[in-house]
């Protein structure tokens, strides 16, 4: 597997370069947005760690233009550590989210996590088929999906949250239970993350993200699928 590490730091980036290659990892290293886009129009990467604060192309920006092609899984790195730019990461279409200073060791089973999850989708049962729900078409075999007709692109965590409640429909799915069966995790983030990838997914899905037909809020609750 190829992993594309992304820091303006150098030490950083050396830093988890060992660590993933000591997990048998091929590393790919870049130190600003720009490099690090060169890298990915070259190269099969995988996954990508990405730090926000960057000189010359920062994260966020870096991000946004990876996901007009690209649905790999993006771990985002940063400093801070204030819920808006957890959500910011998360609405231009992250993954997952670490503050420095981070512990490796967690660093790398994330990465895990993600590949796994990223190569097989193993966190929801493979089934063939399609899942059809009025104009709302969901491939399971080759993890797309269709609004009338229409491509959507979704990152990887959107599609998992979007084809869970759809194998579901009519249930209810707290932010808890969306978060055990996607990241298949015990450790439950804020109901802040979840609720950015809802939205997200709504905002490609929805004719009408405000009122929508699809994925709905049982206010209090959680999100389910009619």
């Amino acid at each position: 597997m190829n992993i594309l590490v992304v820091d303006d730091d150098r030490e950083i980036v050396e830093s988890i370069a060992i660590f993933l290659s000591g997990e048998n990892y091929r590393v790919f290293k870049a130190y600003n947005g720009i490099e690090a886009l060169e890298i990915l129009s070259e190269n099969d990467i995988h996954l990508m760690i990405l730090d926000i604060m960057m000189p010359y192309l920062d994260g966020i920006k870096t991000l946004m233009k990876l996901r007009e092609s690209r649905n790999i899984p993006v771990i985002l790195l940063s400093a801070k550590s204030e819920d808006a730019d957890k959500i910011l990461g998360l609405t231009a279409g992250a993954d997952d989210y670490v503050t420095k200073p981070f512990n490796p060791s967690e660093l790398v089973a994330r990465v895990k996590s993600h590949l796994r999850r990223y190569t097989t989708l193993g966190s929801i049962e493979k089934q063939s088929g399609e899942i059809v729900i009025d104009g709302l078409c969901i491939n399971t075999e080759n993890k797309t999906v269709k609004v009338d007709g229409e491509d959507v692109r979704l990152t990887p965590i959107e599609y998992r949250i979007i084809e869970l409640l759809a194998r579901n429909r009519h249930r209810v799915f707290s932010a808890e239970d969306i978060y055990r069966n996607v990241w298949n995790e015990d450790t439950v983030v804020g109901d802040n993350t979840i609720a950015v990838h809802v939205r997200h997914i709504r905002e490609k899905i929805e004719i009408n993200p405000k009122e929508p037909k699809y994925l709905k809020v049982v206010w209090g609750i959680g999100y389910k699928i009619d």
